[in-house]
């Protein structure tokens, strides 16, 4: 499907059409009556004079004029801007200056018209001169004038105007367009701020609001306005249920661990199908208190309660260390650059962070291979990278979405998570003001690869 056209983009190319159009229009209109002016004008002054040269011509010659008088009587004919005149005395023809224009100059058509008895004009070019040709019948006698009037200097004129009326055109179809631009750019404001504050909200700005809107948009503002007051309320409501089931719930889970642990202490003196019931409803307990635990921390996020403790800590180190308390030992590896490269951070958000992206790798790929670290300008990536099956392309986007499993198999156990740790993952990073994403591995070989990355001079 073929990408539409913005709507600036539309309406400068109607302005600048438009522009086009009425300049193209006007120069076309203006050239045409200029040039129509200019050689009505010139065919009349030289009409007069042909006229009289030719009513002059007709009291001197007679059946008896010999050549010499004709060509005296040319040469004494008066002949302003350049006209060059022709006599046809029976099948003698004679000019005044048979270099520029003589007989075989004159059209054939214009010729057979004079030759019939009558007087006609014609316009033509001769080498790279325009003329104007008037011929002139005489019915008492075997002859005829013509004059050829140059249209040379008319023709430069036409084309220094012709020449300024394009260029006139030019200015003005750009001058359409800039106003188009600007044009477009005020009617579509409305629409763009509508669209930005779309966009906020979408990122989690929920204090978001239209304000000033123009008042052809009155009512789709106040209807923009109410929806994001709306979408707040309900979003900030069941992050508060949220937060408090998990509260409540937190009581009723330390009187059943505790219950759980004085019957661990006694599960030796337990039935074997009870012990295994035991260790079914302590794996259960567990992970209903990490999810309990993980829905308290993601809503302090939709409250906006989440803020940074930030503290000073060796980057490769601190790696190690939460790799080491999250019980895993994937190879560290890191750039030259990495080293004494100290972050100001969150320690207890990046080492979940660690965590949780080490846990995925255990449930979903056996275990983390590697962990490397890489400095760039102005930002250093921490990948986490596993040799499983990997995440199919159509995941990736929504891997981190809360309660967002992909279509991933686990590599053994009943529970592959709480769905949350991922979503943690990547609200933890967001507050740093980085980013975290999966891609292939780099080798080429099977497996994930999940790349966090923290702004080094915001840190």
């Amino acid at each position: 499907m073929a990408a539409r056209v913005s709507l600036r983009l539309r309406v400068s190319l109607v302005f600048g059409l438009g522009a086009l159009v009425l300049a193209a229009g006007l120069s076309l209109i203006t050239y045409e009556l200029t040039r129509d002016n200019l050689l009505t004008r010139r065919e009349d002054t030289s009409l007069a004079r042909v006229l009289f040269n030719a009513t002059q011509v007709s009291r001197l010659i007679d059946a008896e004029s010999t050549e010499q008088q004709l060509r005296d009587l040319l040469q004494n004919l008066y002949t302003p801007l350049g006209a060059r005149p022709v006599i046809r005395f029976g099948d003698l023809w004679l000019s005044a200056n048979p270099v520029e224009f003589s007989e075989p100059q004159i059209d054939p058509l214009l010729k057979d018209t004079v030759a019939r008895g009558r007087a006609a004009q014609m316009r033509y070019v001769v080498g790279e001169t325009p003329f104007a040709v008037i011929g002139i019948p005489y019915f008492d006698i075997d002859a005829a004038y013509y004059e050829a009037v140059p249209l040379d200097d008319i023709a430069d004129t036409l084309s220094s105007l012709l020449i300024a009326l394009l260029t006139g055109s030019a200015i003005t179809v750009l001058a359409g367009i800039g106003i188009g631009i600007w044009a477009a750019q005020r009617a579509v404001q409305p629409l763009t701020d509508i669209g930005e504050a779309a966009e906020a909200i979408a990122a989690g700005d929920l204090n978001t609001r239209l304000e000033g809107a123009d008042p052809d948009l009155e009512r789709l503002s106040r209807s923009f306005n109410q929806m994001a007051s709306a979408l707040q309320d309900r979003i900030e409501r069941d992050a508060r249920f949220a937060s408090n089931v998990s509260h409540e719930l937190r009581s009723p889970l330390m009187t059943l661990t505790a219950s759980l642990e004085v019957l661990r202490r006694r599960q030796g003196e337990l039935p074997v199908r009870s012990q295994t019931a035991l260790n079914l409803l302590t794996a259960d307990l567990e992970h209903f208190k990490q999810l309990v635990a993980d829905l308290l921390e993601i809503s302090r996020y939709d409250v906006g309660a989440a803020a940074l403790e930030l503290e000073e800590f060796e980057i490769i180190e601190f790696v190690q260390q939460a790799a080491r308390a999250a019980g895993h030992t994937p190879r560290v590896t890191r750039d030259p650059d990495t080293e004494g490269l100290v972050l100001r951070a969150d320690r207890r958000r990046l080492a979940q962070v660690m965590a949780n992206l080490l846990e995925n790798a255990q449930n979903h790929a056996g275990g983390a291979t590697e962990i490397h670290v890489e400095r760039f300008d102005a930002s250093v990536e921490i990948s986490v990278i596993d040799a499983g099956p990997g995440v199919r392309a159509e995941d990736r986007d929504v891997i981190f979405d809360r309660f967002s499993r992909g279509s991933r198999q686990t590599s053994g156990g009943r529970f592959s998570g709480t769905g949350l740790g991922l979503a943690l993952v990547a609200e933890h990073v967001r507050l740093h003001g980085g980013s975290v994403r999966v891609t292939e591995r780099a080798d080429g070989a099977s497996g994930a690869r999940f790349v966090v990355t923290l702004p080094v001079n915001e840190l």
